[in-house]
Order: C-alpha cells, then structure tokens, then sequence
C-alpha cells in the first residue's frame, strides 16, 4: 500500500496514541503539530507494521521513527531490543540525541557505535545491562558482531535511515550481514529520499508487508531558499566570500569546499583575517566533530567551513546562508548543500561562486534545476 501526504487529515501530537510521558517530552520541544512524514509514518509504526518512508533530510523523520522506538521497548532489561543504522557517525549522534530527548520521562540511553572513535569504551557500555538501544554505523556494528561483543538476537524494531545514502557508500553487503543477525519477526522501518532497484530489493528480501509511505517534496530549492551565482576569476573567491560575509549583518554560513585540504587552507585563512570560523571533514575524530558542530550551532562560530560530510543529515537551525565555494559534483549535491539554509520554513540564501573553468560545468546543474537561480553582482569590499 502506498500513501501520500494528501490522504492524512490534518493531527496533532495530543491526539496521536503515545504514552504521557513521550506526550511530555513532545510538549517540551515545542512541537503541537507533527510533520507530513511524522502524521503518515507514526500510525503505521505505532500499530507495528514495517513502514518505508521517501522522504528528504530535515523532514523530520528521525522523531518519526524514534517515538514508535521508544513506545516499543519492554521496561524490563533483555539485551538490545532495538536497532537504528545510519549511514555516517553525524547522522548517528543526532539520532541518539532525539531519543534521549524524546524519552527523557523514563529515560533510554541509546549506545552510539561507529568509527572513528576508540572500540574500547563501547564494549563496556554494550555490557551494561540498560542497553536496549543501538545506533550506529554498518562498519562498526558490524566489527562488533564479528568480536562478539554484540548480539542482536533479542532485536525487535530496526531502523534502516537514509537507506540511498547507506548504498552509496557501499554499505549494502554489510547491511545484509547485520540484518542476517536480526530475528525474522522483527518490526522495520526504511527512510530514503529515493527508491533505486536496490533498494526495493532490500525491502523485497528485508521486510514484511510495508506501507509505502510518500512526502511529496517540498525541496528549499523551489521554496524558500534565495539561489545566487557570482563569476569571477577562481583566485578571487576568497576576496569574494569576505565581501559577501561583510555584506550581512551577523550571517550564519556554511561553506563548502570539495576537499579537505581546500577546506582547511581557506579555515586558516578566514581565522587569520578574525573570521570566528570552524571547519568539519571526514578527517575530524568524533568528539572533534560533535564539538565543532556544538560550537556553530550555539554561536559560539558563524561560519563553517566544511566538506559535503556536512551536506546530508545535518539540521543545524538559523543557518541564514550556504555557499558553494567549490562547485558541487552534481545536482544532487548542490541540492543537499543549499538544503542546509531555510530549515523549519526559515528563509535563507544559497550562493555559489563560479570561476571562469567552472561555468560550463555550472551551467549543467542550473538547467537541471526546478527554479532560477539569478546571476548577481558582488557587493564593494570595505
């Protein structure tokens, strides 16, 4: 079965079958009504059925699937009951934190298990007793299964996030490893932006009877996200982006560069100019991650540079405005970057700047994309 968002009526969180408790917690984060992808998944999840889900980052899906997680757990300890893999250690701890949030009234404690970190404080939280909840990485969950330091046996609900992604990575044969570990009559959930063959093989072999649950898009690229380009010459988009930074009273930006080397020559030179910026790539330790990340979103930096590591499952509110420094590969990915600016219906402002060997490539992502983005004069520098 197939729904779309035009057949659920309009709901609200208090009268959505949850215990008083998760009611509370919802109540705390400010959230009344819930999210196309939230209203069409919850139900199913909540009755027990596997649920795929199409739907894009910041839609709202990780409390789809977290409220329905948390409901499902047996107060008393048996092992791990439920299991959530995500394709990258970011997307990992922002789910962890959203069950930790929404069960703060009787608190689960997810463990987080990815790479890039030290295994042994892992199996150490995976021998206490309060572990039911699982999230991490295929590469690292599936290290843990062959040390025998995990067992999944006991697995009830299991969350397969950003599935595309997971494939894209090349992920897929471990998935299927870990999933071999899992009971046949467990419940699943499957949240994509798209659905390739490969995917619905997965859901074929993996899962039972799901409802196919579609969000018709909404991208930011058609609604709220002002889209720019600048030419110039490719040795000028340093002198650019000062300009365009100085230009806005107290912007909040990421900025994307293709590499981490190019990423952390241009972190150097905007501190050096007192630039209050940090920098994120795939080079960065976890806890070095988390804290640069803590640290913009609080304000404490206001600019970001950083590698596509930073174009998917990242909601870091009041980011006012994204700037492709280096040209994205493809469309998607430009369309993942900008996704970043004009979260929860806020406005914000895409740029991109293009050097004079980029504009045929350019051109290529503008005509595949849905709406204009206009070409605009850089304002004078102070």
């Amino acid at each position: 079965m197939t729904d779309t968002i035009q057949e659920v009526q309009e709901t609200s969180f208090a009268t959505m079958p949850i215990s008083d408790k998760v009611q509370r917690a919802v109540a705390d984060q400010g959230w009344e009504v819930p999210t196309p992808i939230q209203a069409l998944a919850m139900p199913g999840l909540l009755d027990g059925d596997d649920v795929v889900g199409l739907a894009q980052t910041g839609s709202g899906k990780t409390a789809a699937f977290a409220i329905p997680l948390i409901e499902s757990l047996d107060g008393k300890p048996r092992g791990v009951q439920a299991l959530v893999l995500v394709p990258t250690r970011e997307l990992a701890s922002q789910a962890a934190t959203e069950i930790s949030s929404l069960s703060k009234y009787n608190p689960v404690r997810p463990v987080v298990l990815c790479g890039g970190v030290g295994i042994g404080p892992q199996i150490k939280a995976l021998k206490s007793r309060s572990t039911s909840v699982v999230v991490g990485t295929p590469g690292r969950i599936l290290d843990h299964l062959q040390r025998g330091t995990l067992r999944l046996n006991g697995v009830r609900y299991l969350v397969l996030d950003e599935a595309d992604r997971m494939l894209d990575m090349g992920f897929a044969p471990d998935v299927g490893r870990i999933l071999s570990h899992t009971p046949d009559e467990r419940q699943t959930a499957l949240f994509s932006a798209t659905m390739p063959g490969e995917i619905r093989g997965m859901v074929k072999r993996h899962m039972r009877s799901p409802r196919y649950l579609t969000v018709k898009s909404e991208a930011p690229t058609v609604d709220t996200v002002e889209q720019v380009y600048y030419r110039m010459d490719g040795r000028d988009k340093t002198r650019a982006l000062r300009a365009l930074i100085d230009a806005e009273k107290d912007p909040v930006a990421i900025v994307f560069r293709r590499t981490k080397h190019g990423a952390t020559k241009l972190h150097r030179q905007l501190e050096r100019e007192g630039y209050k910026a940090a920098l994120l790539h795939g080079g960065k330790s976890q806890s070095q991650r988390t804290k640069t990340l803590e640290g913009f979103s609080r304000g404490r930096t206001s600019i970001l540079v950083a590698t596509n590591v930073a174009s998917r499952g990242l909601d870091i509110p009041n980011v006012s405005h994204v700037v492709n420094y280096d040209l994205p590969e493809d469309t998607e990915t430009y369309v993942h970057r900008i996704g970043r600016t004009a979260r929860a219906g806020k406005e914000g402002v895409a740029v991109t700047l293009v050097g004079e060997a980029e504009v045929r490539d350019f051109e290529k992502i503008r005509r595949s994309l849905p709406v204009e983005v206009r070409q605009s004069k850089l304002p004078l520098s102070a």
